[in-house]
């Protein structure tokens, strides 16, 4: 038996692997890096969305989908805790004044910050 082979009709290469010809099938999706907003936004539709992962994942658009919402969350993030700390006064002065204030001021709104992403694109 030859160790390749392919279909005439439909144009797929196969590989003989044991007694079976297996499908060469390659991803058209890129390999985009996936940032922790993403893996987050994975793992939910792994559990609450099952239908659109799996569809995402053999179509080949999966990797770019979740990249595309790892990039939109973490620039939503970086905007919201920039925008929050200057509604609040959150300077470098006082950074340099009392820095457990400043500490303690910033996790709050990270938090919240966080909160929103999850809110509004993670669990969306």
């Amino acid at each position: 038996m030859k160790k390749n082979y392919t279909d005439e009709k439909t144009g797929i290469n196969y590989t003989l692997v044991g007694d079976v010809y297996l499908p060469n099938l390659v991803s058209a999706d890129t390999n985009y890096p996936i940032g922790i907003w993403g893996q987050r936004h994975k793992e939910y539709l792994k559990e609450n969305h099952k239908l659109r992962y799996y569809n995402l994942l053999t179509s080949g658009k999966l990797n770019s989908y979740l990249h595309d919402v790892d990039a939109r969350a973490k620039k939503m993030y970086d905007n919201l805790v920039k925008q929050l700390a200057e509604q609040e006064g959150i300077t470098e002065q006082l950074k340099a004044d009392n820095q457990m204030d400043w500490v303690g001021r910033m996790n709050n709104i990270a938090n919240r910050a966080r909160e929103i992403v999850n809110n509004n694109i993670v669990y969306n």
